[in-house]
């Protein structure tokens, strides 16, 4: 296959869905000669900031001069940034290559009668192992795509574990309390393999410490075993002091906005300690200049000035909490113009509820093509009197830059499709000018 017809190939698997368990990765992976065991790994995963902390933990390892390899979902424009070698994204003939040999082993399994058809997930995760084993990284990120326990990713035993957070989110399929998502994260820890999260509350940490101790795998937790001080914060990045116990304490600079990046560049830090522990080319200038090079996209990620335009991937409670407190934070008093399109399966009453003030002009939009998006006039009618649904989101967006002159901001958010579709329609734009 080339580039396009492996593109067309998993379109063709989306109709498969969602379907957790892991008798057809397995059987894949072992077609493929089981290309997961043949580097090192860190899996991460958590309800809100994987992402961000994969690749805080990515840049550390490479400024380890460690060829590292990195695995994330959704994409935001393109399959390809899912799969990354020192941040470089699999080039498009990679690409087809290690998804054409992954559909022979599927098709080849599936012939045998060992499966059913591995799902589109099932086929991208070998594929990232296959190109990462390839590749001979020396180490691979690998973020969780739903859950823990039956996530296709779930078949590495990683250096270390990282679980960000745990709150209500995909309550379908990982359970309607705290306490039952705790537990599906908790299902990544490994045997004796240490374990590091932020995870808050009783309800959340409970499953995580009697997993950890079934497995007899030591546990780190943000705000106990460690934590961080803000000493400075803009939208243009923040220092704070990480502390863990008595025993260390060190400033560190980063380039991402809002509170809980610094939970998340602690948890990052300690992870990556813990790495360090068997291979001391991660040592302390690693540390400081990993998290200082990050940027991740479509998280309180700043576009334009005058007005300030933001994209934020906030698609649940959680996160929309982590974007409130951000705003009020940043932009107390100004005009704030919203531009939102949410998945029609989240919880898009508390969302909404809690991201927009009555005084808060919304233009709702689809989040993306597909039919799991929430029509415009279903979010208008949740916000109320100060919402108008628009078909399109960069005709919305010119509306609410118009809106917020100068001194306002315009926010971009609801979904990280929404962010995807909103960068997409800009290049198309910016194409189109030139």
């Amino acid at each position: 296959m080339n580039y396009n017809e492996s593109l067309a190939y998993l379109d063709s698997l989306g109709k498969f869905g969602i379907k957790l368990g892991m008798e057809r990765i397995e059987a894949l992976l072992k077609e493929l000669d089981n290309p997961q065991d043949k580097f090192k790994s860190v899996h991460v995963t958590g309800t809100n900031g994987k992402g961000s902390v994969s690749s805080m933990i990515a840049n550390i390892l490479l400024a380890g001069n460690l060829k590292t390899g990195k695995f994330i979902s959704p994409h935001l424009v393109k399959y390809n940034e899912r799969i990354s070698i020192n941040n470089n994204d699999i080039t498009d003939e990679a690409f087809a290559l290690v998804i054409s040999a992954v559909k022979r082993a599927a098709d080849s399994i599936v012939a045998k009668g060992v499966c059913e058809q591995p799902t589109q997930f099932e086929v991208l995760t070998a594929a990232a192992f296959l190109h990462f084993a390839l590749e001979k990284v020396d180490y691979a990120v690998i973020e969780v795509g739903l859950g823990g326990l039956w996530d296709s990713t779930n078949v590495i035993t990683p250096v270390v574990s990282v679980i960000t957070n745990v709150a209500l989110d995909h309550c379908d399929k990982l359970g309607t309390t705290i306490e039952r998502i705790a537990m599906q994260k908790a299902g990544i820890i490994k045997e004796k393999v240490p374990v590091v999260t932020a995870a808050a509350g009783d309800d959340a940490i409970g499953p995580i410490r009697a997993v950890s101790m079934f497995k007899q795998a030591p546990v780190y937790i943000y705000g106990r075993a460690f934590w961080g001080e803000e000493k400075e914060s803009t939208m243009d990045g923040q220092t704070f002091t990480l502390h863990a116990g008595d025993v260390y304490s060190s400033d560190y600079t980063i380039k991402l906005a809002g509170e809980h990046q610094i939970a998340n560049a602690s948890v990052a830090i300690v992870a990556a300690k813990l790495v360090s522990k068997q291979d001391d080319r991660i040592n302390e200038l690693a540390l400081h200049i990993g998290v200082a090079n990050t940027f991740w996209p479509g998280r309180l990620e700043r576009i334009g000035e005058k007005p300030d335009v933001i994209l934020d991937g906030a698609h649940n409670p959680n996160g929309a909490e982590a974007l409130r407190k951000a705003l009020d934070k940043f932009y107390p008093n100004q005009k704030r113009i919203f531009v939102i399109g949410m998945m029609g399966d989240k919880d898009m009453q508390q969302v909404l509820h809690t991201i927009v003030r009555p005084m808060d002009l919304v233009y709702t939009v689809p989040a993306d093509g597909g039919e799991r998006a929430a029509k415009p006039q279903e979010l208008a009618n949740i916000i109320g009197a100060n919402a108008a649904p628009r078909s399109d989101v960069y005709e919305a967006y010119l509306e609410a830059v118009n809106e917020a002159g100068s001194g306002g901001v315009v926010v971009i958010c609801g979904s990280l499709y929404l962010v995807g579709t909103f960068k997409t329609r800009l290049m198309e734009e910016k194409a189109r000018c030139n």
